[in-house]
């Protein structure tokens, strides 16, 4: 989402100089860039103004420290600034022993109903025995919405009836947890397209009785400026205690996320990243400023890994490693979730990487399927595999002959990638050329982009603009 932000803000930093001092007329400058590339970031104008007072204030005459550069100086100016405008540090809801009643409210569309049933995994994982109340009393659609999402997590739902009062649905929840006992309740109240009257009244009327410990307020990072003041203003009615931005991973200017914590005061808790259960993020201010100025996030990238329950592979010389391997390897990766936005997490990369670089998911879900459509013996020894044998797989994966052979020399570049790597880091590997890179197998009916598009791997990425990489090109 912060990516053209990003851009702009590095390319901005890149040009302030080397000078050991950094001036007025060279901060003004870079100021007045940054500003500018603020606002069309869609950041609000108040906020945009005071961070780049505040950085001014700062930077001006300031002494450059140690090896640092004045451009380098700046940005650390820019990146502890940013950090203070998202919150300072990472803030989770507050929870207590028992007796955890949260609040999720916002406007119809915003994600409020899927990021009450993410909530209700990412804390079942926690240990957390939570109850979900589908409590918007005017739309089916919503209460049956998460009732979906509680038989998915594995939790109880207790869906309001049509009309039903704030007093009807305390007394059915009390009841409810005296027989099943839940420390954590999450009422899922009702959205409107717009802020009216009557909806403040009855998320006033329900609050009121149901004496919420945390009222979260979801907030849609495609609106724009009108989400802060909808939060202003549901904030005024319902105390709200803290945000949840979603469609953190979609293709918004920012703005929103980056102005709500200033304009509302309010901490953000979580992020959403995508449409899966799963994909609910702490939101860390730290990280976030670091992904913008192209620092990356190395934690965020380790706790995937985690979170993924990634196996430890058996160490194995360079010329056993095998297509089941190679298998076991591309779905531990998978697990991580989409490649594209795991090479952003890596410090430098989103730099590195071509304007609308995305790597293409369904060329390895190919690569996946052609393996699997391979025996044991296959998969351990693919010498083996005759012509005979390579069409029973093609067919079995719905591919042709030729991409079968394509992922079978891709194999066998690997494995010489891999010897002659280890041959490089031994003793007298000085003055040893780089591999050639394997080439990727293309699906049959893939079309190669233009050659001016193509990206040209490092030798680490295992990929030759000979033939087609696995990603697509937005332009």
């Amino acid at each position: 989402m912060f990516e053209s932000l990003g851009n702009k803000l590095q390319d901005i930093l890149d040009r302030v100089g080397k000078e050991r001092q950094l001036t007025e007329a060279q901060v003004k400058a870079a100021m007045r860039e940054i500003r500018m590339a603020l606002l069309e970031a869609d950041v609000n104008f108040g906020v945009a103004k005071d961070f780049v007072a505040r950085v001014s204030e700062k930077a001006v005459g300031q002494s450059v420290e140690g090896s640092l550069t004045a451009g380098q100086t700046v940005v650390k100016l820019v990146h502890d600034e940013l950090i203070e405008t998202l919150g300072g540090k990472t803030i989770q809801p507050e929870l207590k022993t028992e007796g955890n009643v949260w609040f999720m409210v916002g406007l119809q569309g915003a994600g409020k109903t899927t990021s009450t049933g993410k909530l209700a995994a990412h804390y079942k994982s926690k240990g957390r025995r939570v109850l979900l109340v589908a409590a918007d009393t005017q739309r089916p659609a919503a209460r049956d919405q998460l009732e979906v999402l509680a038989k998915q997590v594995g939790v109880p739902v207790l869906k309001v009836a049509d009309g039903e009062s704030p007093a009807e649905t305390k007394r059915r929840v009390d009841d409810h947890l005296k027989t099943d006992f839940r420390d954590l309740v999450i009422v899922d109240t009702a959205g409107r397209l717009q802020i009216d009257e009557a909806l403040m009244d009855q998320l006033a009327d329900l609050q009121r009785v149901m004496q919420p410990t945390e009222s979260l307020l979801v907030v849609d990072a495609m609106t724009g400026q009108e989400a802060l003041n909808v939060a202003q203003t549901f904030d005024q009615r319902v105390n709200v205690t803290g945000l949840i931005i979603t469609k953190m991973d979609g293709d918004a200017r920012g703005g929103a996320a980056l102005s709500a914590r200033s304009v509302t005061g309010k901490p953000i808790y979580f992020a959403g990243t995508s449409e899966k259960i799963a994909g609910l993020d702490a939101f860390h201010p730290d990280r976030v400023a670091g992904r913008i100025l192209g620092m990356g996030d190395v934690l965020g990238l380790i706790e995937r890994a985690q979170q993924a329950d990634l196996k430890a592979m058996e160490v194995k010389k360079p010329g056993d490693f095998d297509l089941e391997d190679l298998l076991l390897q591309l779905r531990q990766i998978r697990k991580m979730g989409p490649l594209g936005d795991l090479l952003k997490l890596i410090p430098g990369m989103s730099r590195a990487l071509p304007e609308g670089f995305n790597i293409d998911e369904a060329q390895l879900q190919r690569i996946d399927a052609m393996i699997s459509s391979m025996t044991v013996k296959e998969r351990r020894n693919p010498k083996i595999i005759d012509g005979r044998r390579r069409k029973r797989i093609a067919a079995g994966s719905g591919h042709s002959v030729q991409d079968i052979n394509k992922l079978l020399k891709m194999h066998e570049q690997m494995k010489d990638m891999m010897k002659m790597l280890q041959r490089m880091s031994g003793p007298g590997a000085k003055g040893m050329k780089p591999p050639r890179m394997p080439n990727v197998p293309p699906a049959s009916n893939a079309e190669a982009p233009p050659a001016s598009t193509r990206f040209r791997a490092s030798a680490g990425a295992g990929v030759d603009t000979s033939t087609p990489p696995p990603y697509t090109h937005s332009r």
